[in-house]
């Protein structure tokens, strides 16, 4: 491809722009697929016997099947960073940031290919890991790899995004969302005044005072439609997609991520009552939901059992009409505020695995300070936690629990965990899409405050390793957006996206974390102090990697999916 060679090589020697990213930037899709085949080759070889994956093995090859999933997510970003691209160009509005970010993903990830790629601040992982030699990286010395891989990336590069972004720092205009819908960037601009107005100016001294989100904050999130988004008209709801709950979600998390994490219950509620329950506890149920008039909350995570679900021991014993239930239940988010509760529990003890387990839909009256769960049968507590703090999180113990027997989600016992399994896909972009939303956030404190901060004569916007640090966060968080529209995309044509979800999570948690730990750097020791959101941020971005299936499930399910696939 001589143009495109000749294209990258005036871009090295200008240390700008390329002339043609889009064109280049997909000519390098062949090396990382490549890349990608080999190393999914050399981790099949490992853990598959007979065509089939061998449980045991994979748990011994644990690191590089995750790093194979690691691998798959960054080629998946680059490949859906193209898409976005020729979206972009297809309408016009493919301008000079856009094709920053393209090259400088480009630039960076396939650095990361070859060099080794970090599945956490303390681990790496690189192409000799999976037994791959010189041979394999090839590819990326040949042009136009090796040019885009110079070029992509440069200091005047990041210099000149981190200008662009600070040009559109009091709009957060922070690169075109590519989703090329009106009526998309209609919602948008309405949450994002609806956040200004009611959430920045009072987020910050909610989490210091660790105060739930108040009633009428909520009471106009319900007014806006945020908990009926995705459900269907006829109960109710305004019948929109999950790219559109994607949107909704990310600006109600760059506000807060409390805020934006009050609608995810109520979706896994609904979506739950939606493909698995009865006609009536659909008529009965979603209207609520979708009206905020119920605030559900997820009743799932035992202590000592994390992500390991089949491992599940709460009791619910058929008693005539009623259940009784008796067990133990923690991490329950917005427990006490909540008036429903979506129960995982174990009806037949036989069944020591997930086929003995069904899901409830419980009421309960709400709780205060004083009095948590008034329900008989009921009692708990508040977790103390460092962020996260809009919603509480709460240990909930089960004593002789009462519940009637119409309570059963469905009306078979034993479908708990693959009633739960369909609405992982929906649960998993909404957490990427909250990610999103703090990436963004922690972009615009470390922006804003490398703007306004005067140091040796000067902004310390203007020093390399800060508006590198802003610029990078601006490509990553595009990186990361895209992966998740590109999985609600999915979700919304119906297409099976377990993997696409999972990749975009796992993507999405590391982006908004490192986006923080960046900001609060910017700040320095000032982001240290608590009166800074950045230090809220920092706090709220952790969470991420952990909750909605922690990153290294993440990989585990993206590696299993990827490895059977074929």
């Amino acid at each position: 491809m001589p143009s495109a060679v000749a294209d990258i090589e005036e871009a090295a020697a200008h240390e700008v722009s390329i002339a043609d990213p889009v064109d280049a930037c997909r000519a390098c899709l062949p090396a990382c697929e490549q890349l990608l085949d080999r190393i999914r080759d050399a981790v099949a070889k490992d853990v598959t016997r007979d065509g089939r994956i061998d449980a045991a093995a994979l748990d011994q090859r644990q690191s590089s099947a995750h790093g194979y999933a690691w691998y798959a997510t960054y080629v998946a970003g680059l490949r859906e960073l193209v898409g976005w691209a020729d979206r972009l160009t297809e309408h016009g509005h493919f301008g000079e940031l856009e094709a920053l970010i393209l090259q400088a993903a480009f630039g960076e990830y396939m650095a990361q290919l070859i060099g080794g790629i970090p599945l956490s601040q303390v681990e790496i992982v690189r192409p000799r890991d999976f037994g791959l030699g010189e041979d394999a990286l090839a590819p990326f010395s040949r042009e136009p790899v090796a040019l885009v891989m110079r070029a992509g990336n440069t200091d005047a590069v990041r210099r000149r995004i981190a200008e662009l972004v600070a040009a559109g720092l009091d709009t957060g205009a922070f690169g075109a969302s590519g989703l090329e819908d009106e009526s998309l960037e209609m919602v948008r601009d309405q949450f994002r005044r609806f956040v200004a107005e009611q959430v920045l100016p009072a987020a910050h001294e909610w989490h210091l005072k660790d105060e739930l989100v108040p009633d009428a904050v909520i009471a106009q999130m319900a007014e806006l439609g945020v908990f009926g988004l995705t459900v269907p008209e006829d109960w109710g709801g305004f019948g929109m997609g999950k790219t559109a709950m994607c949107v909704v979600t990310e600006e109600l998390s760059r506000g807060y991520i409390g805020v934006g994490s009050l609608g995810t219950r109520s979706e896994i509620a609904a979506e739950l009552i939606r493909l698995g329950g009865r006609d009536e506890q659909k008529t009965h149920y979603l209207p609520k939901i979708a009206s905020g008039e119920i605030l559900p909350t997820a009743v799932f995570t035992e202590p000592n059992t994390g992500s390991d679900l089949a491992s599940l021991r709460t009791r619910a014993v058929r008693d005539g009409d009623v259940y009784r239930v008796t067990g133990n239940k923690t991490w329950i988010t917005h427990a006490v505020r909540s008036d429903l509760m979506t129960l995982l529990a174990r009806t037949n003890p036989d069944e020591p695995g997930h086929r003995g387990l069904s899901m409830f839909l419980v009421e309960k009256p709400r709780g205060t300070d004083a009095d948590p769960f008034p329900a008989p049968g009921m009692t708990g507590g508040e977790i103390p936690v460092l962020g996260y703090r809009g919603m509480k999180e709460y240990e909930i113990g089960f004593d002789d629990f009462v519940i009637p027997a119409t309570s059963l989600l469905g009306d078979q016992e034993g479908r708990g965990f693959y009633q739960l399994m369909e609405t992982f896909e929906s649960a998993r972009i909404q957490t990427a899409a909250r990610a999103v939303g703090v990436a963004e956030s922690a972009l615009e404190l470390g922006l804003r405050y490398a703007k306004e901060r005067i140091q040796f004569g000067r902004p310390i916007f203007e020093f390399p390793r800060v508006y590198g640090k802003i610029a990078w966060m601006a490509v990553e968080t595009m990186i990361a957006r895209q992966l998740t529209y590109f999985s609600a995309r999915a979700k919304d044509s119906d297409e099976r996206c377990d993997i696409e979800a999972g990749m975009a999570k796992l993507l999405g948690a590391r982006v908004a974390f490192a986006n923080a730990d960046a900001g609060l750097q910017i700040h320095g020791g000032n982001g240290y102090a608590m009166e800074y959101p950045i230090s809220r941020v920092l706090c709220d971005a952790r969470i991420l990697n952990i909750f909605e299936g922690a990153a290294e499930i993440q990989a585990q399910v993206i590696a299993r999916g990827l490895l059977s696939r074929r």
